[in-house]
């Protein structure tokens, strides 16, 4: 098979580092602690814009000075490695596509992406950044199911005949998805794929 894996908040968990600096951030804005445990009050993936008001500028000048900390501190989820090494092995193909930003200031996401990867020996075929259009993408390389924490792109996905796993997050934890299969954790994931691939 040939699986597509998003990065942020799929293989490694990026919403606390991504928070921890937005914190910073703002505080350092508006030039007072936030006071709050802002994890807690996300509610899906556009938290930046909710949590904080920020407009494109603002979010963008964040990006420009914390988001090299943000992906360097990013840590994986529980078993991803391992569980990708056993996929690798037993003869799929694995493909990484996702949306983080390229042209940031200060920040080379590619390198700071394959460094993670390596860290932590997981093995793949291919990285594709800044891919905001997640269908045409697949359609386009022949992706068979498609790994992701966005509840929106797996709709998309999965209305259109492209099979989809939505990793539970944060983000994604109150939407009933009865159409589509959800997983908490990478041994849930090799157990679908297993399903998915006889």
């Amino acid at each position: 098979m040939k699986i597509g894996i998003d990065i942020d908040d799929t293989t490694f968990l990026t919403v606390k580092a991504m928070l921890k600096y937005a914190d910073k951030f703002e505080e350092e804005r508006i030039g007072k602690k936030t006071n709050r445990n802002t994890l807690g009050l996300i509610k899906n993936r556009y938290y930046l814009k909710e949590l904080y008001g920020w407009e494109q500028e603002t979010k963008f000048a964040f990006f420009d000075k914390f988001y090299k900390n943000v992906l360097e501190e990013c840590t994986m989820l529980p078993d991803a490695n391992k569980v990708i090494q056993k996929l690798k092995k037993e003869g799929n193909s694995i493909h990484f596509i996702t949306a983080r930003l390229i042209n940031i200031k200060d920040c080379d996401t590619e390198v700071i992406t394959k460094q993670s990867l390596e860290k932590f020996n997981i093995p793949y075929d291919s990285l594709d950044l800044h891919i905001s259009d997640k269908l045409s993408f697949c359609k386009e390389n022949k992706i068979d199911v498609m790994i992701e924490d966005s509840y929106e792109t797996c709709r998309e996905l999965v209305d259109n005949g492209i099979k989809a796993i939505l990793m539970t997050s944060k983000m994604n934890c109150n939407i009933e998805t009865k159409e589509i299969v959800r997983v908490n954790n990478w041994n849930e994931i090799y157990q679908e794929i297993r399903k998915q691939s006889k």
